[in-house]
């Protein structure tokens, strides 16, 4: 069992499975630090090289933060793979840390089996300002940013039942997309909890969201938006690998009081990379933000559900 640190200044460690750590510097400022790294979701290097820079950069703003530097994170098969596929997934990484506003500044690589990409991010925040999943309250509604399926999707191009096209004009560019507009337009409300949909899926994460803040979550299955194919993929049979690790986490927390077919209910495990924003905010002004995050082209933005008084659950509506 791993001791938590006394230091006054650690203002966010792991005791509440908060997205990133956060260290106060000085009064005005506060440092966020994370780590994260994925294997290739697709083939495409240039791709994957975004996709996993912006999946590492979000949990930067997940905490309210704005991103500084970043180091490459890197595992690569050198003597199978041509280093021009290296080069390619660098680049794309290096472009998104760029439109980030942030700066590359080095990293490390090892050789290994099977490529991994990924970035350690430090940000900054001012001390009083930080976002976590601890302050929902009875009362807020929940906004999610960004479509569920990216996990059934990724694994449903590679046995050949979707098609790679459709995932590169319909769903990377949304993957890809940082969550830089999405916290820009919500630090302009009073948010209460905030998390990134990842590997746990939308249960997963609202799970963390409710025992940290010791509330319910209700969420509204047809207010989730998700991504075109997705439940067709896994009417076809396709699936994931953490799907069941994912529902065995929550299976003591989750109630489900309408009536759903299994592809719906496989959606609310399916691991998300480089997922949405999830915002807790009273439920007068979360329309006004809904709005504001459609003016920045964040049209995939619903609210999906609300806090309510109760044990640390979820349930489906």
């Amino acid at each position: 069992m791993l001791t938590a640190s006394n230091d006054p200044n650690l203002l966010i460690g792991f005791e509440n499975a908060d997205d990133a750590a956060v260290y106060r510097l000085t009064d005005e400022i506060a440092m966020i630090h994370t780590i994260d790294f994925i294997t290739p979701p697709v083939d495409d290097p240039y791709w994957f090289g975004q996709i996993a820079a912006a999946n590492s950069i979000s949990d930067i703003y997940s905490m309210g933060g704005i991103p500084l530097t970043a180091l490459n994170v890197v595992m690569f098969p050198s003597k199978i793979l041509d280093m021009g596929v290296l080069k390619e997934i660098l680049r794309g990484g290096n472009d998104k840390v760029i439109e980030a506003g942030a700066s590359l500044v080095g990293g490390h690589s090892v050789d290994d089996e099977e490529p991994k990409f990924g970035l350690c991010v430090n940000g900054k925040v001012h001390p009083e300002k930080i976002l976590t999943n601890k302050g929902a309250q009875p009362g807020d509604a929940l906004i999610l940013t960004k479509p569920l399926g990216t996990g059934v999707l990724f694994n449903a191009v590679r046995s050949n039942k979707f098609d790679f096209k459709n995932l590169e004009s319909l769903i990377l560019p949304s993957v890809a997309a940082l969550n830089k507009n999405a916290i820009e337009a919500a630090l302009d409300y009073p948010i209460n909890a905030c998390t990134d949909i990842t590997g746990f899926g939308i249960i997963g994460h609202c799970l963390e969201v409710a025992k940290a803040s010791a509330v319910e979550i209700r969420l509204s299955f047809n207010s989730l938006p998700i991504y075109p194919g997705a439940l067709e993929m896994y009417q076809k049979g396709e699936t994931t690998g953490s799907n069941k690790g994912n529902k065995k986490l929550s299976q003591d927390f989750l109630r489900i009081q309408r009536k759903i077919k299994s592809p719906q209910k496989e959606i609310l495990f399916d691991p998300q990379t480089s997922g949405g924003l999830l915002f807790s905010l009273p439920e007068l002004t979360a329309q006004k933000l809904l709005e504001s995050l459609h003016l920045k082209g964040i049209h995939d933005a619903r609210i999906i559900g609300k806090i309510t008084q109760g044990l640390p659950q979820i349930i489906i509506e």
